[in-house]
């Protein structure tokens, strides 16, 4: 008899890193000589204090910004040899201030992240049509596919990117801050959605503020601070009270989470002092 050919192989997720990355706004340096490897099949969190260069990294990560120094690896090529289509065909990016042109309905915005599968040899397909129905559908948006994106929500409108960019259907995600204008439901059911596509094989690097989201969901974390890497690794390696209060400066303990197990980060009251309290003439 013959051999039975052996099922093929899934792909190999893409390898992303930057190699000694310097990335800076209008001449001033925000990230110096900054090194990191995404773990492939991860779930990759970003965190830190406001302006300490999470966003900007996930920016030069995504080719968004170029390194004044350095290099950013994609599946062992420098992001920047690549044509836009290619980087788009192979990482998906949610920034974290997104604009739809004027009357563009959220059906319409959703199918645009087919754009990089489509050319003059391949146009709208029923495969494009089943990736943006999952989209809508995967983030709770279905409903609202006929209705103009600027009439939506800052909520409604944050899932309607997030279904853009799951449309594209890329082994890779990078999203910054995307659970940004989103209620406490909305949020976890999208912090879900990211888990269940993490379990599914494909690799995602987030920028969250939530400690306890970035704890309860990430594999791996990164922790920054004024432009550089405190520690990375898993979340019970890198959210300890030590670090927490290194990082944000806030005074904390870490108890077990009583769901998963895992760090729970809870403030302590009175660490920090209320701001403004002397002008409003409020006594502390």
């Amino acid at each position: 008899m013959p051999d039975t050919p052996s099922p093929a192989e899934p792909a190999a997720a893409p390898r992303l890193s930057a190699e000694r990355i310097s990335l800076s706004y209008d001449r001033t340096e925000i990230v110096r000589d900054l090194s990191v490897e995404v773990p492939d099949g991860g779930f990759t969190v970003i965190i830190g204090p406001n302006a300490c260069g999470k966003s900007t990294l996930l920016r030069g990560l995504s080719r968004l910004l170029a390194p004044s120094s350095g290099r950013v690896v994609l599946d062992g090529q420098t992001i920047g040899s690549y044509p836009a289509k290619e980087v788009a065909r192979r990482l998906g990016l949610l920034p974290q201030s997104a604009t739809a042109p004027d009357g563009i309905t959220v059906a319409d915005l959703v199918a645009r992240g087919r754009y990089p599968h489509q050319n003059l040899m391949r146009q709208w397909s029923d495969a494009d049509e089943l990736a943006v129905q999952h989209a809508l559908e995967a983030t709770g948006t279905a409903d609202l596919a006929a209705r103009p994106v600027d009439a939506l929500s800052g909520g409604q409108r944050q899932r309607v990117w997030v279904a853009m960019v799951l449309a594209q259907e890329t082994d890779l995600l990078l999203l910054d801050e995307p659970t940004t204008f989103l209620d406490v439901a909305h949020q976890v059911e999208l912090m879900e959605l990211f888990a269940h596509l993490n379990a599914q094989g494909r690799t995602l690097v987030a920028v969250l503020h939530d400690l306890n989201h970035a704890a309860r969901y990430a594999t791996h974390i990164i922790a920054m601070r004024e432009g550089r890497i405190l520690a990375e690794g898993p979340p019970h390696e890198v959210i300890t009270s030590e670090r927490v209060h290194e990082v944000f400066g806030l005074e904390n303990v870490v108890i077990a989470d009583p769901v998963t197990g895992g760090p729970l980060v809870v403030p302590l009251r009175g660490s920090v002092p209320a701001v403004g309290a002397a002008q409003r003439g409020v006594r502390s």
